[in-house]
């Protein structure tokens, strides 16, 4: 190899790297308790959304990023459903520095996961009889900037 190519070779190996190598479904849940009596009452929910991330380092450069949706949906006081997915990716990132790897795993890595679950949610939901949820679209970068200012705010209260 000539010292061009090897030049070549190691300014493409410095490079930011970001690709997805699976998405998968790691828990689902789905409680009806309220079934089959609660088909019979008049339908006027309520929807309570959970949203959650974890992020965990695998070998070499993989990561597994975990995001959580939970869904209880009440009529009236008597709850309907509750429904829980835990939808999961790795992701392989090489390359970047420590604010640009924890914006991607906890902002982008969540944003590609989020249609799966949704998608997710909404088929086991309608597979329990109920009507389609419509997950309005999450901002994950607002998410983990507000994470970052709270993390922040939380850090000079325990200096004062």
């Amino acid at each position: 190899m000539t010292d061009q190519q090897n030049t070549a070779a190691t300014e493409e190996d410095s490079q930011p790297q970001f690709s997805l190598q699976r998405i998968y479904v790691r828990d689902l849940s789905f409680e009806a308790p309220k079934s089959p009596a609660i088909f019979r009452q008049q339908w006027e929910p309520s929807v309570g959304l959970d949203l959650n991330t974890r992020q965990k380092a695998l070998e070499g450069d993989f990561h597994e990023v975990v995001l959580t949706l939970s869904v209880t949906v009440k009529n009236g006081e008597e709850v309907a459903f509750i429904a829980e997915v835990q939808q999961a990716g790795i992701f392989l990132i090489k390359n970047l520095d420590a604010a640009s790897m924890s914006h991607t795993l906890g902002a982008f890595c969540p944003n590609i996961l989020f249609p799966y679950a949704r998608e997710t949610l909404d088929s086991l939901v309608t597979r329990g009889s109920f009507p389609a949820l419509m997950l309005a679209p999450v901002n994950f970068d607002a998410l983990y900037a507000q994470e970052l200012q709270r993390l922040q705010e939380d850090g000079a209260q325990t200096v004062q």
